[in-house]
């Protein structure tokens, strides 16, 4: 039987930025790293579609490239991976969904990976992730200037009770998107990740050959950035 996730196959459609296939043609590390795309996409998708239907608690992933572990030696080896297994050492044996995609804006995660969700239909007990934005920081002027609504309206969609990263750069269109999900965080409406408190103070030696996105050193700290509120919320009771 076709699930009905099937449509949606870890990509957003779109060919790599200009500055990114500037750069993957004159530096060996970035092309390097940028080939893990299309494979680890792959390897997320039949993951995926083998957890879906699996009896136990199910971990949505959305996100961009950071939630597929690009930068990482494998892709299970990124933070999604990583803080799977510590969780799964003390008893929360999670069913991870990762509909995250390399290259995704907040955009995408509204237009595809939000829609792929409501097709899987969200259960009770799901545990629901979200970190997004650093593409639309880097993406071009129009970009950056709709980031905070495009926020807006992301805090509004995602399921009630979703784990929603702040973003940690010091720039005023991810602080002015961070005060949509500080205001979605006090209302109930989600749950923040503060990655401005938790996030590694320095990548230094946490990077990938593209020096930009993280290697497994730099997911670990991402990992423990996330891991005490992802661990508060699977202890809370499931309501419903």
């Amino acid at each position: 039987m076709t699930h009905p996730s099937l449509g949606y196959d870890n990509r957003t459609g779109r060919r790599p930025g200009r500055v990114v296939r500037t750069m993957s043609a004159l530096v060996p590390g970035v092309r390097r790293v940028w080939r893990q795309a299309a494979p680890y996409a792959d390897a997320w998708h039949g993951r995926n579609l083998e957890t879906i239907d699996r009896p136990g608690r199910r971990w949505i992933v959305l996100g961009d490239s950071m939630s597929q572990g690009i930068g990482a030696s494998s892709y299970d080896a990124g933070w999604v991976g990583q803080l799977a297994a510590r969780v799964a050492a003390d008893g929360y044996d999670l069913q991870i969904v990762n509909l995250s995609a390399t290259g995704a804006c907040v955009a995408d995660v509204l237009a595809q990976q939000l829609p792929a969700l409501e097709r899987l239909g969200v259960r009770p007990d799901d545990l629901v992730t979200v970190m997004v934005g650093s593409n639309d920081l880097f993406g071009g002027r129009a970009r950056r200037a709709g980031l905070p609504g495009a926020y807006a309206r992301m805090v509004d969609a995602v399921p009630a009770g979703s784990l929603v990263a702040t973003l940690p750069q010091p720039s005023g269109p991810a602080r002015a998107a961070n005060v949509f999900v500080e205001a979605a965080d006090a209302s109930g409406r989600i749950v923040m990740v503060d990655l401005r408190v938790t996030g590694p103070s320095s990548w230094r030696g946490r990077l990938a050959a593209d020096y930009f996105h993280p290697n497994d050193a730099g997911y670990a700290a991402i990992a423990e950035a996330f891991e005490p509120t992802v661990r508060r919320v699977l202890a809370l009771p499931v309501e419903g």
